[in-house]
């Protein structure tokens, strides 16, 4: 290995503790969702490598902080 080579690390090491997170309008979000938003237009939702959303926080700072304090690695979807 040389000086600058990072060791590599198993696929499903990094994929179990990575999240994403993406911006989504509270428009698009289901009636009882949406109500609960209180005037929010869009929410950040944290999902999971499988796609299942994990949470839906108030801004993108708040998603990452929440994703690192479970243990996550949080990835921007755009």
């Amino acid at each position: 290995m040389m000086a600058n080579d990072k060791p590599e690390k198993p696929e499903d090491e990094i994929t179990d503790n990575m999240v994403y997170v993406r911006k989504v309008f509270v428009e698009d979000l289901s009636e009882q969702l949406q109500e609960q938003a209180e005037g929010l237009h869009v929410l950040y939702a944290v999902h999971d490598a499988s796609g299942t959303r994990l949470a839906l926080v108030a801004n993108k700072k708040l998603a990452f902080s929440l994703a690192r304090q479970n243990d996550f690695l949080p990835q921007s979807v755009h």
